[in-house]
């Protein structure tokens, strides 16, 4: 039985699903990166762009 799943699964694009699976992961690794930040390290960039220094 396997034998004939790997058969039909021959036109599935590949290529197309590992993108798509590296996106989704690195979309969440950086989801999971902003949240952890540190409150102080952001009120620290949030005011960056107001700084004269």
């Amino acid at each position: 039985m396997g034998k004939y799943i790997l058969e039909g699964m021959e036109h599935i694009n590949w290529m197309g699903i590992f993108a798509l699976v590296t996106f989704v992961i690195v979309f969440l690794l950086s989801i999971y990166l902003i949240f952890k930040k540190d409150d102080k390290v952001l009120k620290r960039l949030e005011n960056m762009p107001l700084d004269d220094d």
